[in-house]
């Protein structure tokens, strides 16, 4: 499997309209400044062609390196009740990933070697993010590699880190999904208060973006026995004045 499939900078991914985005000639460009909005999709903004190359390479060459995500409902979150009504739910999820906390780790070294690094820590990966929200990002994202397959699903969450001066009052989640075999996954999120809005996020080349936190969960996916959806992530925090 050729690995120049995946390029050195991320704007060599986007289709004329992603460039755009780039150019700040697009009508999403500055979406996010809007506080009111907490999330967008998009699934013309990436060059099919080759978004489904990069999702071959992945899946030659990483997935046999990810990591299992596992966090299934406690057992007491229902029997450990005291009251009626009185449920807590922590985050769950299923899905498999790889962390960029160590370069000693299996799927980080192939990441590397295959370029995927290389692409996510890319100027234009992050002047696209800082597109979308609108302001100057920090440098120094955080990077994460996410593959759904068939039930692999993100349970209620909101994303706030209080305990992280930095991200306390708030950041951006830039996610570029690759997708085959998909017959639908759906994220869900809040608006006044309810979890009233939903969007698909199974398209082959789909970019998303959230301004964090806000309460949202992404549905299992369904498709065939080989379905897969590949998330490429960047979280990225807003730079100081």
């Amino acid at each position: 499997m050729p690995h120049n499939a995946i390029p050195s900078e991320f704007e060599h991914l986007l289709s004329r309209a992603g460039r755009e985005v780039l150019a700040g000639t697009h009508p999403l460009c500055g979406a996010l400044a809007d506080p009111r909005r907490r999330f967008l999709v998009a699934d013309d903004l990436l060059d099919r062609g080759k978004a489904a190359r990069v999702r071959r390479v992945l899946e030659a060459e990483l997935a046999d390196t990810l990591e299992t995500l596992e966090r299934p409902i406690p057992p007491e979150s229902i029997w450990d009740m005291q009251s009626d009504y009185g449920e807590k739910l922590p985050k769950t999820s299923r899905a498999r990933t790889i962390y960029f906390e160590s370069r000693r780790e299996a799927g980080v070294k192939a990441a590397e070697r295959i370029g995927l690094v290389r692409l996510m820590r890319s100027a234009s990966f992050r002047a696209f993010a800082e597109a979308l929200a609108g302001r100057k990002l920090a440098s120094g994202w955080g990077l994460q590699v996410l593959r759904y397959g068939p039930g692999d699903y993100a349970g209620p969450h909101n994303d706030h880190h209080p305990e992280n001066k930095w991200a306390a009052r708030g950041y951006i989640d830039l996610h570029v999904s690759f997708s085959a075999g998909v017959e639908h996954q759906w994220l869900v999120y809040s608006r006044a208060g309810h979890f009233s809005e939903i969007v698909s996020i199974a398209g082959p080349a789909t970019v998303t973006a959230y301004r964090l936190p806000f309460w949202h969960y992404t549905t299992p996916l369904v498709g065939t026995s080989r379905a897969a959806r590949w998330v490429l992530l960047g979280t990225f925090l807003f730079r100081s004045a």
